[in-house]
């Protein structure tokens, strides 16, 4: 919504006091750029102003506008604010009104432009910190100490005043607090990481997959693939091995989940077990499974010396070494 105002020497109001500012906030550099578009928020037109510059009064208001859901005014100093080391200078600042009525530890974060009308080239120049400011009830005030020289203002050389009149705007864009948010954590070893798995009669499974009972793991559910003979690209060279995750949900909204694991199959001659680590990004319903399509041969498996098969049974162990965790931020 645009609102417009405008002051002549009639009527006007002697300015608050500022509340004070940072060094590093000095420091902000100041950005000028020149567009054609008026300000989207609010126009504060100044009649007579030579007038104002020659006040007792430093300091000149607009009247309140509402802009995000909270009320604010536009303050000038047609001769700088002397308390900000401005004499000398025009001085343009955004201020929260008092009127909002804010809790004590509310604050408003706004990315705000000030416009100064250049009647010249009939455009605004925008002038901006490139930075987000926090607004509170200690510090409502922000803006521009030495926006530009008196001496170049009042020359109409410049553009900045027409018949004694000059513009200046507003733009200003709230972000709210209101947020939600998530955290993002790795859990190392998460509670009972450890399944295992112990198939009997392997050799008589007619199945090309088998898949273990569901189990929980780092509070989510999960499934064990094993290919007894190998999957499509290893059929009758590997034992190939996966892990699933069954709960889809977790890839709500883009989620996705990263986790660390080792498959063993296990030596049951008190031999060597055989395992592989594997590391992967779960984050569609398409990628619940990873594994290893070449997990081990299946000479060595069915090599009874090797100690892997015993009495037709086979025992996979998953360990789950790592995980991230999402949850709301608190």
């Amino acid at each position: 919504m645009l609102f417009y105002n405008f002051i002549s020497m009639t009527g006007c109001k002697r300015g608050t006091k500022d509340n004070g500012r940072s060094n590093e906030d000095d420091k902000a550099e100041i950005s000028w750029k020149l567009r054609s578009l008026p300000p989207t928020n609010y126009t504060f037109k100044i009649e007579n102003f030579s007038l104002l510059s020659d006040a007792k009064a430093e300091c000149f208001q607009s009247a309140d506008f509402e802009v995000g859901g909270y009320k604010w005014l536009l303050a000038v100093y047609p001769g700088g604010n002397k308390k900000k080391n401005g004499d000398g200078y025009i001085s343009l600042y955004l201020i929260l009104s008092k009127s909002n009525k804010l809790a004590f530890n509310q604050e408003v974060n706004v990315y705000f432009k000030l416009f100064v009308y250049d009647c010249l080239r009939d455009s605004y120049w925008t002038v901006q910190d490139e930075k987000v400011r926090r607004f509170r009830g200690i510090k409502r005030e922000w803006g521009f100490d030495k926006l530009v020289s008196v001496t170049d203002f009042k020359d109409e050389s410049k553009g900045y005043l027409a018949d004694d009149s000059c513009i200046f705007g507003a733009e200003i864009f709230v972000i709210e607090n209101g947020s939600k948010g998530e955290c993002l954590s790795m859990v190392k070893s998460p509670a009972n990481n450890m399944y295992t798995w112990t198939i009997n009669k392997f050799s008589g499974l007619n199945s090309l997959d088998n898949k273990s009972e569901a189990f929980a793991i780092g509070g989510l559910n999960w499934t064990i693939t094993v290919y007894p003979k190998g999957d499509s690209r290893e059929i009758g060279k590997s034992l190939s091995i996966y892990l699933n995750l069954r709960d889809h949900s977790i890839f709500e909204l883009g989620r996705k989940l990263y986790a660390e694991f080792v498959f063993r199959v296990k030596n049951q001659l008190k031999g060597k077990h055989h395992e592989h680590e594997g590391h992967s990004v779960f984050e569609s319903s398409a990628t619940t499974s990873w594994g290893f399509s070449k997990f081990m041969s299946l000479n060595d498996l069915n090599d009874k010396k090797k100690g892997f098969m015993h009495n037709n049974t086979l025992t996979v162990e998953l360990e789950i070494q790592a995980m991230t965790v999402l949850k709301d931020l608190s």
